[in-house]
């Protein structure tokens, strides 16, 4: 009798543990989510000019999404949806999701692609059942008035400064030295009259794009001046937003982002976002890389084709926020998780905010402005001039007054009003 009655009271604190589980499990919800990803694989942006390959050898040209690109964007939107299953309705519900797109047909294309992923047709929403597929809206800007998805941001003198001191620091002086026979090598056999580290990539990348797609490849073009250019190419990456002064380029560029993504998700935490729950951007290998950069996540290498960075703002009880990151850039792992320096993987929504307080700007038009010493000098210069020119101007016009006043007085004109009135 006792050892059925241990049994029972076992079997109840079981079950009561099982429920408290159950309870906080239920207690934390996914309340938003954004996605920013680079488009899939492409053909090259240009070719070189001893290049065999020029721009007939790629059917739509340069720069523009393949279908290996358009399968990637696909596998990753049937990711997103096996993902947030139970989160995002199973069909397209317009007030739950925005995408937003650089005005660039491969990142257009990819969006699409990846909604067709995302949201495949079922019931009503098949228009025609010869077609797994229906429209989703991709909203975008004129690149020329793009200041939010593509970076640099551009024109920002202060920036611009920050690119030159790069160029005079340490790392990026020994890096030309190391690399100076090597550059010229390739810009012998490429034909480029400029080979710098600021232009190697675009070599690499052509190399890489027609490599991934069965064109030959030139003779000089050995595996390890690939393993070495591709090393190059990644140092370029890093000199956009990085080597030196991080945290000040992070403010004028990568910083933009990461502040519009917080109000995004200050307001889904506030619920000020009026269902909306998803939000994707469809962007470009510089943009991840900017993003990364401001967030101090950056791993060091360029973003693959349709890799993906995360984050999602979980309630974990009422009015107790928290912010996770992961970063997928392999189709055959799940998205490894992110932590910003200074907090834990789930890090609490106000020290999540207060961590990257420091790369946004306040006013980003007035910090791309550059303070001149030798300026402000000149003004200065030219203040006390004046100051000077104008109180020597009344100490003269004092002087004449009170000479004049101290004159003896002559022969006067008398008015004769007063006789005539008398």
């Amino acid at each position: 009798m006792a050892a059925r009655s241990g049994c029972n009271l076992i079997s109840s604190l079981g079950m009561i543990v099982l429920l408290s589980g159950q309870i906080l499990a239920q207690a934390r919800q996914l309340r938003f989510v954004t996605v920013v990803y680079r488009h899939g694989d492409r053909s090259p942006v240009r070719s070189y000019p001893r290049d065999v390959h020029q721009e007939s050898a790629w059917p739509q040209g340069f720069g523009q999404l393949t279908q290996i690109g358009m399968k990637q964007q696909w596998d990753l939107g049937q990711a997103l949806r096996a993902r947030y299953k139970g989160f995002l309705n199973e069909s397209y519900d317009r007030h739950e999701i925005y995408v937003r797109s650089t005005d660039v047909d491969r990142t257009l294309m990819s969006a699409e692609a990846n909604l067709a992923g995302l949201y495949p047709p079922e019931g009503a929403q098949v228009f025609n059942p010869n077609i797994s597929w229906q429209p989703v809206p991709v909203h975008t800007v004129p690149d020329s008035e793009e200041q939010l998805l593509k970076f640099p941001i551009l024109p920002c003198p202060k920036y611009l400064k920050l690119q030159e001191e790069t160029r005079q620091s340490p790392e990026y002086v020994n890096k030309t030295r190391e690399n100076t026979e090597f550059l010229q090598m390739v810009a012998n056999n490429s034909g480029l009259t400029d080979c710098s580290l600021e232009s190697v990539w675009t070599i690499y990348d052509i190399l890489f794009c027609e490599s991934k797609h069965n064109l030959s490849l030139p003779s000089w073009a050995t595996k390890d001046v690939m393993e070495r250019l591709r090393n190059l190419k990644d140092f370029s990456f890093r000199f956009l937003f990085g080597i030196i002064k991080q945290e000040e380029k992070a403010r004028l560029q990568g910083g933009v982002l990461v502040a519009q993504i917080l109000k995004n998700i200050s307001a889904a935490a506030q619920n000020a976002s009026h269902g909306l729950k998803f939000i994707a951007y469809s962007t470009h290998d510089t943009t991840l890389g900017a993003l990364q950069m401001a967030l101090d996540v950056y791993n060091g290498k360029q973003a693959p084709y349709a890799s993906c960075h995360i984050f999602e703002l979980h309630e974990e009880s009422p009015g107790n926020f928290t912010v996770e990151m992961y970063f997928r850039n392999d189709s055959t792992q799940q998205p490894y998780p992110l932590s910003i320096p200074g907090c834990v993987h789930s890090c609490p929504l106000d020290k999540f905010h207060s961590l990257l307080d420091r790369v946004i700007a306040k006013d980003w038009e007035k910090e791309c402005q550059i303070s001149s010493p030798s300026n402000d000098t000149e003004v200065i210069v030219g203040l006390v001039a004046c100051g000077c020119i104008l109180f020597l101007l009344i100490v003269l016009l004092i002087t004449v007054l009170f000479r004049q006043k101290s004159q003896t007085l002559g022969y006067q004109h008398v008015s004769d009003l007063g006789e005539e009135q008398s």
